[in-house]
């Protein structure tokens, strides 16, 4: 085994160290972050609910009725009624036959392609993929090709021609660093085509694209025969924690009885998916919600635009600074912590080399003066660069 420290050198010389923050209080546009009273642009809680009362009240009473932990893994005597309760309402708010929870949108793809997918067998990902596709791929041994991000047409050269060979086609939803979407109707039916199942993790898209917040599928006017794999998280728009898979009766129980990642492992707290029962009905009727996220990053992107800021191509809550070096985003991160802003600098290898940014992330519970101020901020911050 190889000396640790070393490596640990290299990140620090090559402006990729990462450092772990002190966060105090309640989830909120703004925070105590080691020990400074902070204005925050980097949450993924796009709705603002994981502070939101009624989801808070739910907890409390989950906690109450089922205590904290809930012991064991589903398959032991872990499965409580609110998690299944939970699941039967997933499956009819993404229009599917089933839903299974998982304690991770990391555990969820970890396990739905280690058991769909055996050794050689053809899986295609887009190269901009969350971390968690990409490592679940290389776990379940298959034969992993990756295509330059939304290109149809390497896609195209990489799917065999026989729909006898099939293969799967994994893609998030909504690009979690760049913040743009994945051609889903273009996908879809390429893979009809040539017999590939479709995978779409729409971590960053439920609750706030599609009708009542039903993501990027629904967006796209997409259902579960164009799209038969779903999976979605509970910990960024809907503000609680953990994930699920949802699709048709056949592949829900193949996973209950294959997924790794869902049989050895403890069941989520059944209090928690009591307040994810909440907040579910909370994204369903909270289009007023998404209304002001699309004013404020219609507001954040006219500002940016007129300032000549590097803008990324994105019409979601995720709005890319493109800085280039690492040191540049770090420089910037800093020059607007400084102001009392908090900006996370995204660096490799989260992001590919040479495309280091600032991830500004905005949320239906910033106020207009907030983004207006963030604005300002970012004005100041690179004019100072310049001089």
């Amino acid at each position: 085994m190889k000396p640790l420290q070393p490596e640990l050198e290299r990140r620090k010389a090559q402006h990729l160290y990462r450092r772990r923050r002190m966060v105090e209080g309640a989830q909120g546009p703004e925070l105590i972050v080691d020990g400074r009273q902070m204005l925050t642009f980097c949450s993924n809680d796009y709705l603002g609910l994981a502070n939101h009362p009624e989801v808070i009240s739910a907890l409390q009473r989950g906690a109450e009725r089922y205590g904290v932990g809930s012991g064991a893994a589903h398959l032991v005597t872990g499965h409580r009624q609110a998690h299944h309760a939970l699941e039967e309402e997933l499956a009819a708010f993404t229009g599917r036959s089933r839903a299974l929870l998982f304690s991770s949108g990391y555990q969820a793809n970890l396990g739905v392609l280690g058991a769909l997918l055996g050794r050689g067998e053809l899986l295609c990902e887009d190269r901009l993929n969350h971390a968690s596709l990409i490592d679940g791929g290389r776990l379940s041994r298959a034969w992993m090709r990756r295509f330059p991000h939304r290109d149809l047409v390497v896609l195209g050269e990489l799917l065999p021609r026989s729909k006898e060979r099939g293969g799967l086609v994994a893609t998030d939803g909504v690009f979690s660093m760049d913040g743009d979407l994945a051609p889903l109707p273009e996908m879809a039916r390429l893979c009809r085509e040539r017999g590939a199942w479709l995978l779409v993790d729409d971590a960053h898209g439920l609750g706030v694209l599609g009708r009542e917040g039903r993501g990027t599928i629904d967006h796209f006017g997409l259902g579960v025969d164009e799209v038969p794999i779903l999976v979605g998280t509970l910990g960024k728009a809907f503000g609680t924690s953990g994930a699920f898979v949802a699709g048709s009766e056949v592949l829900i129980e193949t996973l209950i009885q294959q997924a790794r990642s869902y049989i050895y492992t403890t069941a989520p707290p059944p209090a928690v998916a009591e307040a994810t029962r909440a907040s579910l009905r909370l994204v369903q009727a909270g289009e007023l919600r998404r209304q002001r996220l699309r004013e404020l990053i219609a507001l954040f992107r006219e500002g940016a635009g007129a300032l000549g800021l590097p803008l990324m191509p994105s019409e979601t809550p995720i709005q890319p600074l493109l800085a280039g070096t690492s040191a540049r985003a770090l420089a910037w991160s800093a020059a607007l912590e400084r102001q009392g802003i908090l900006v996370s600098a995204i660096r490799p290898p989260t992001v590919p080399d040479g495309s280091a940014r600032l991830r500004v992330t905005l949320s239906a519970a910033h106020s207009r003066q907030q983004v207006e101020r963030l604005l300002e901020a970012l004005a100041s911050a690179l004019s100072m660069e310049s001089e």
